[in-house]
């Protein structure tokens, strides 16, 4: 029974152009969480600041609230691979520029918010791009498999990324571990010119920009599902997702640790987003999955209500196991859903909504809730987040079994 369950968990392995896939993404991702937790330590030792912490993290996610819609329309039109080849290169360009910044000493706030905004610019391209792209490299009845593995060497990296750059920041510094994620790159650039493709069927008749940008939001406006599953998500980044902006100014500040220790605490949140995945890739059905949903949205309020009391480090590194797990099994099974409800040719801006609702609206609620922070304290505003969470999850399951008709 063991085996058969590992087979099914590594199906979609299986197929050529995947396999080439995930073997990039798990170069390129472990170099992308270095980066993540040295951008965040490099702001606070320059600034001290909370607010600027949550403005760095602003500034890189609101182009994908702003301009996902507008971009996400070219996701349907044109050749995805290509598409990520362009931004997977421009995204190395923008780590090698940061790591000379920063290895040269001539590094500032106003270049870290910069880079931040071009990368944000990228992604809100990218992030559409790559959802939809899953369906060209595996067949169909695998597809939630691949997503699922796909969240497992995502949050498998983070096992690793965040405990490798907080030792690295403490030996070498920060610049160290931008220059290695921009080399990361190479990783999923060489896989994607792997591959081998069918040739891009363009649109027979393409319409007009503004038309395909109505399109796509009456379709996932008045489809009851989408509509709902982007709801839950929205709200889920907007409280749930913020713990990562704050977790260097938790550590700092309540905890009392270093760099070190917030390496651990991102690493113990990967070993709980890496569990997570791996069980949503051991599921032969979406069946059940709106269920799971419910459960985690309640799991990760009611870690975030623990968080915003404790101030021992080991109890913290515990909880944030549970908080990982919690928000992969939402953000992923509801990515499942969506892939599994929408139409082929609607899929890119369906998954622009996605990308926008978890990563475009996390800045905002960054934002405010760092604002907020200014006039109260740091535990308040993640008693309130899990709070909200625990709320979302009690709408959500009431509204379920319409959902599930």
């Amino acid at each position: 029974m063991a085996n058969i369950t590992i087979s099914h968990i590594l199906v979609s392995l299986k197929t050529r152009n995947f396999r080439l896939y995930f073997t990039g993404m798990c170069v390129s991702l472990v170099g992308t969480w270095m980066q993540q937790i040295a951008m965040s330590w490099l702001v606070y030792e320059l600034t001290g600041s909370v607010l600027l912490l949550a403005t760095i993290t602003f500034v890189a996610q609101i182009p994908i609230l702003i301009a996902t819609p507008f971009m996400s329309v070219f996701v349907d039109r044109f050749n995805r691979h290509k598409i990520l080849l362009f931004t997977q290169s421009l995204s190395a360009l923008q780590a090698l520029l940061l790591a000379w910044l920063t290895l040269s000493g001539l590094v500032e706030v106003w270049h870290l918010i910069v880079l931040s905004l071009f990368i944000g610019l990228i992604n809100a391209l990218d992030n559409p791009t790559r959802q939809a792209f899953y369906p060209s490299l595996v067949p169909k009845e695998n597809l939630s498999n691949a997503i699922a593995l796909n969240s497992a060497v995502i949050n498998g990296s983070r096992l690793f990324g965040p405990a490798i750059g907080g030792v690295l920041i403490g030996l070498v510094g920060e610049g160290l571990c931008f220059l290695l994620n921009g080399i990361s790159y190479l990783g999923v650039i060489i896989a994607l010119l792997a591959m081998q493709l069918p040739a891009h069927k363009t649109k027979s008749e393409k319409q007009h920009l503004w038309y395909d940008l109505r399109e796509g939001f009456h379709y996932v406006s008045h489809h009851i599902p989408i509509r709902t599953l982007l709801l839950l998500m929205a709200i889920i980044s907007f409280f749930g997702l913020p713990l990562m902006t704050f977790l260097p100014a938790y550590v700092k500040d309540i905890l009392n640790g270093g760099s070190e220790l917030l390496g651990l605490l991102l690493s113990c949140i990967g070993i709980g987003s890496f569990s997570a995945a791996i069980y949503l890739a051991s599921r032969k059905s979406v069946i059940g999955l709106s269920k799971i949903i419910t459960s985690a949205a309640l799991i990760l309020g009611i870690t975030l209500l623990l968080l915003s009391s404790i101030q021992t480090p080991w109890l913290a590194a515990v909880v944030c196991i549970p908080a990982g797990y919690s928000i992969i099994i939402t953000v992923a099974s509801i990515n499942t859903l969506l892939q599994t409800l929408s139409d082929e040719d609607k899929r890119g801006r369906v998954m622009g909504y996605l990308a926008m609702t978890f990563t475009g609206i996390a800045p905002v609620g960054s934002m405010i809730l760092g604002f907020i922070e200014k006039y109260t304290e740091l535990p308040i505003i993640i008693l309130i987040s899990g709070i909200a969470c625990m709320l979302a999850g009690g709408i959500f399951e009431y509204y379920r079994s319409r959902i599930r008709q």
